[in-house]
């Protein structure tokens, strides 16, 4: 079957890039493929559904302007699509003094990504917004908001298919051929034939690039996310999105609150090795992923560089009492008995061959292939952002 793009990954980010492509250039014969019986089943439907304001981000990389680009487009398209959100706004908060300095660097960075209304909170400043929340300073990001991705995810297939596109769920990739003059493409079922092909495969993604790719210098480790809601009468504890200072030297941002679009508080994540990529519980577990996670000398030196972070993660993860610890740095009154078990995620991270974690999103071009290698968080927020500029790559391989 004979069509112009294929676009392997129905998560956001392979819906976005299809999208984009096709508002672009209306009549391109796009297909979708999607190895899950529904589109969204991993990242994008495991997450908190924050929309990020682009505060953490190193200025001038693409984080930081697809963040940026993709908020402004995400809003504009929840607004045109009738799609639930809100711009709550959030704070982060420093627990102690020796965060200030941190959360001064954070602010340097929110006004150089070009934030609006971020603005530095005193301690009182902090309680007048969140009357149970504790902390030594914190800053206001009022840019900040909340949304169910799943359902942003099919608002983007539905304008897809108004435009002729195809996605195809059940269809699991297992060959990709990078051709001079056309990309074959082969799942368990069908054979494609395309004059491009773009990969955002998310925790398969190393995977599906050594497709085309053999001597791939980057492989993806999963981290897990657990998460717990609060209970019904200790929901009145949280009135919008808390966050702490993150650790500058670890990717991820630290348990923290979110208000839910949908209604309910929810708290997470912490983030520990899962023993399979899309192990979702503490008991799923998956031998190839295991081997090629601690086969890889990046993991070594990783694993190295930060056990005791991440010997207090796994500690966090069996011990609700020291999640609970964890969440009262924040708020003092929350109580084990308030936290009921929700259901976890499971992050892509992308890790060199010398231990070094990927910070900015990865998107590589090989002849007509496009493959996106890293799309961690903001990559929800930002996704029509990426899909506009891996939209430019194909239409430039197009012609």
């Amino acid at each position: 079957m004979k069509v112009d793009v294929v676009v392997v990954g129905g998560g956001i980010v392979g819906l976005a890039t299809a999208l984009r492509l096709i508002e672009a250039r209306p009549g391109c014969k796009i297909v979708v493929l999607e190895k899950e019986r529904q589109i969204a089943q991993h990242q994008t439907g495991h997450n908190s559904g924050v929309i990020h304001s682009g505060l953490y981000y190193k200025p001038g990389s693409l984080k930081a302007s697809m963040c940026r680009d993709g908020y402004r487009s995400l809003v504009q398209f929840c607004e045109q699509n009738s799609i639930a959100h809100e711009i709550c706004g959030k704070i982060v908060v420093a627990s102690n003094r020796e965060e200030l300095s941190q959360l001064d660097d954070l602010y340097e960075r929110g006004i150089a990504n070009g934030l609006v209304g971020i603005q530095r909170l005193s301690a009182q400043e902090i309680r007048d917004r969140e009357p149970h929340c504790a902390g030594v300073a914190g800053l206001l990001v009022p840019e900040t908001g909340i949304v169910d991705y799943k359902a942003v995810c099919d608002a983007y297939v539905k304008r897809l298919q108004e435009f002729g596109a195809v996605v195809k769920t059940g269809s699991t990739v297992t060959s990709i051929s990078n051709r001079a003059d056309e990309v074959r493409v082969n799942t368990e079922t069908e054979s494609w034939a395309a004059q491009v092909v773009i990969t955002c495969a998310g925790l398969q993604s190393d995977r599906v690039t050594k497709l085309t790719v053999s001597e791939l210098d980057v492989r993806i480790l999963p981290f897990r996310g657990e998460y717990f809601t609060l209970r019904t009468d200790a929901v009145s504890l949280v009135k919008n999105l808390i966050y702490p200072v993150p650790n500058p030297n670890f990717p991820f941002l630290g348990v923290h609150f979110t208000r839910m679009v949908g209604g309910g508080i929810e708290c997470g994540p912490n983030a520990v090795l899962a023993l399979a990529r899309e192990g979702y519980k503490k008991t799923d577990f998956s031998a190839r992923d295991v081997w090629e996670t601690i086969s890889w000398p990046g993991f070594r030196s990783v694993a190295r560089k930060y056990w005791k972070t991440g010997a207090g993660e796994y500690y966090r993860s069996f011990s609700k009492r020291g999640f609970t610890k964890a969440l009262q740095k924040l708020i003092p009154e929350i109580r084990a008995e308030h936290l009921i078990p929700a259901e976890a995620g499971v992050r892509a991270q992308a890790c060199d061959r010398v231990g070094g974690l990927l910070d900015d999103f990865s998107i590589r071009q090989v002849g007509r292939v496009v493959n996106v290698c890293n799309a961690p968080s903001p990559a929800a927020t930002a996704s029509l952002a990426i899909g506009a500029s891996i939209a430019q790559i194909a239409i430039g391989i197009l012609g």
